[in-house]
């Protein structure tokens, strides 16, 4: 008789054996396999850490044409343990000069050491991560996709943000501009009028909560930000307006970067532009324009990546990416997934409407916790932080 032991239950299952528990700690890391794909390596260089990672035991994938340098550079897929890379940074360290070594190396450390995750908002406040945090939609538009999260009038916006926050809300997400696809723009001045009233009032009235205001317009994000608001959301990472990210900067003003092809009255056509590989082109994508932000004078712990479920992907891609989400994560920045209610989820489903997509995105958030996301953005808040708090405290027992 035998037992299939997952990888992650085997430290468990070695303390049930009574094994010693130096014992433990040794042998439990070589049970657990952390792929890691490094792009863009000089060719010599791959060829030489392949050796180093088959000498340790390991594995090295390289490019068909690397064994002889046929072509100049190659990504790679690292196949090991932790206790392994670490073993292949110590042999290395004395060719960190040659062939771009160097810069491999500060991948990898990168890697095994991203830094904590925390949120450092406008006020100095932090927020952790040490359970998914939930994002309560509140859209005060005329227009949003779904109409449920409409909220127009104060009373009903205040009524909204309070029964977000009791259901355990931990931030709120103010929208004044829908982003369905085809939307039409909204006039600046009407944006910022709906989004400032808004905030205003929800500082009033929840002086704690953690206000995100959702727009890719700099004077409405700077207005939002004179009223309270403490993350900029942001669909287009800072492309849409150029004087976006130097406003984060000036403000140390945390951002939520997306990845969206397109604007949201044409990203319908954009998603016909076929991905390479969606998964890895939207990680890529990312990863830059947080450097951007970073060299623009915002930190990891200001940033905070959204692959942008629905935004200029066909269903295939959206439902890729829901598969690839861990490749998302663990780069020192938290990782939002934002798919509540969307359309693939109801083509999914069978042609549903947005009112019958609740399941199905609450699917959406098990994936997320699965794949170590640190954030999801839904309209119903109750329905998905109980999904949520239940499969932590399976993933949590012992």
């Amino acid at each position: 008789m035998y037992i299939r032991i997952p990888c992650d239950q085997v430290a468990h299952e070695l303390r049930q054996m009574n094994v010693h528990p130096a014992g433990v700690t040794i042998m439990a890391g070589k049970a657990v396999l952390e792929p890691v794909l490094i792009r863009h390596v000089r060719t010599p260089a791959a060829n030489i850490i392949k050796q180093e990672m088959l000498a340790l035991g390991a594995e090295c994938a390289n490019e068909t044409g690397t064994i002889n340098c046929s072509q100049p550079y190659t990504d790679i897929l690292l196949i090991g343990s932790r206790k392994q890379y670490g073993h292949l940074l110590t042999k290395l360290a004395s060719m960190a000069k040659w062939f771009g070594i160097g810069e491999v190396m500060k991948d990898l450390e990168r890697f095994l050491d991203p830094g904590p995750l925390v949120t450092r908002l406008t006020d100095g406040r932090q927020l952790t991560y040490e359970k998914m945090r939930v994002m309560g939609i509140l859209n005060v538009t005329p227009d949003s996709f779904y109409a449920s999260s409409r909220v127009g009038q104060e009373k009903a916006l205040l009524a909204k943000a309070e029964s977000m926050l009791e259901e355990g809300a931990d931030l709120l997400d103010i929208g004044g501009e829908s982003t369905r696809p085809g939307a039409d723009p909204v006039a600046p001045e009407e944006e910022i009028h709906r989004v400032s009233t808004a905030i205003t009032a929800l500082r009033r009235t929840f002086p704690e909560a953690v206000l995100s205001v959702d727009t890719y317009h700099a004077e409405t994000a700077r207005a939002a930000l004179d009223c309270g608001a403490d993350i900029i959301n942001d669909v287009t990472a800072g492309t849409g307006d150029a004087r976006m990210i130097p406003l984060a900067a000036s403000r140390q003003a945390p951002i939520i970067l997306m990845h969206m092809r397109g604007t949201p009255k044409t990203m319908v056509q954009a998603e016909q532009k076929v991905y390479d590989h969606v998964v890895r082109d939207v990680t890529t994508y990312l990863l830059e324009r947080a450097q951007v932000c970073m060299e623009a004078g915002l930190g990891r712990d200001q940033l905070i990546l959204d692959p942008g479920l629905g935004f200029a992907k066909d269903g295939n891609g959206n439902l890729a990416l829901c598969k690839g989400l861990a490749s998302l994560t663990g780069h020192g920045m938290p990782v939002l997934l934002a798919g509540s209610r969307k359309g693939f989820i109801g083509n999914v489903l069978g042609n549903l409407p947005a009112e019958e997509r609740l399941e199905g995105t609450m699917a959406l958030s098990a994936c997320a916790v699965y794949a170590g996301a640190q954030m999801v953005r839904v309209h119903d808040v109750k329905q998905n932080v109980r999904i949520i708090r239940m499969l932590e405290a399976i993933l949590a027992c012992q």
